[in-house]
């Protein structure tokens, strides 16, 4: 029976582990390679900080690094640093929310209009209004919900493996999906059109599909 691309890229984590492990540092870094875009868009969508997404995600790799020894293999690899960032990214939020802080501007709605405006003004404006509101939509969902829907929408994983991230079930993660979306939609449908949706950036085309909002086209 042929693996899978996610068995393939366990059996591919697994094995450099196993060689970090045994005193191989280039092994380690190429864990890091393989994860640390994935751990930086993780702790930004959570955080909405762009210098603590890089702090954690440094932060997260040393306690690997540091830990590795007792790293048992019973979950993978990247299930261990998700959950890692994951913690630390919501620590840091509620560390912000008791101080009272708020950025003054939002990277990632300036990240997904520099993709998607191609330089034009008028549709950057408008869809730094769009993501703007979605965004604030998603930090106004309960940590966990907000955690569920950046992980499967915005980083693609399953829900199975969510539920190993999250420690809950599968029926779990899909009714948060299917709460957020309803939340989601209900915060976004007074700005709802009805032209056909752009081409828009990875960070957040899977999640406005969630909540069926189209956004403007080129001109």
């Amino acid at each position: 029976m042929s693996m899978s691309d996610a068995q393939r890229e366990g059996a591919a984590a697994a094995s450099l582990v196993a060689r970090a492990k045994a005193g191989d540092a280039r092994a380690f870094e190429e864990l890091v390679r393989r994860y640390r875009h994935r751990i930086v868009a993780l702790a930004l969508h959570l955080t909405g900080s762009a210098s603590e997404a890089e702090d954690i995600a440094q932060d997260v790799f040393l306690s690997a690094f540091r830990a590795l020894d007792s790293f048992e293999g019973r979950s993978e690899f990247f299930t261990w640093v998700y959950r890692m960032a994951v913690n630390r990214s919501l620590n840091k939020r509620r560390d912000k929310a008791r101080r009272g802080e708020e950025p003054l501007d939002d990277p990632r709605v300036e990240l997904a209009v520099e993709i998607d405006a191609a330089g034009d003004p008028r549709r950057a404006a408008e869809l730094r209004r769009t993501y703007a509101r979605l965004l604030r939509g998603l930090d106004s969902l309960p940590p966990e919900m907000r955690t569920t829907v950046v992980l499967v929408s915005l980083q693609g994983m399953s829900h199975g493996e969510v539920a190993v991230v999250q420690r809950c079930s599968e029926g779990t993660i899909a009714w948060r999906m299917h709460e957020a979306r309803r939340r989601l939609h209900e915060m976004m449908a007074p700005d709802r059109v009805t032209r056909r949706r752009a081409g828009l950036s990875a960070h957040l085309e899977d999640l406005l599909l969630e909540v069926g909002l189209p956004v403007p086209e080129p001109n």
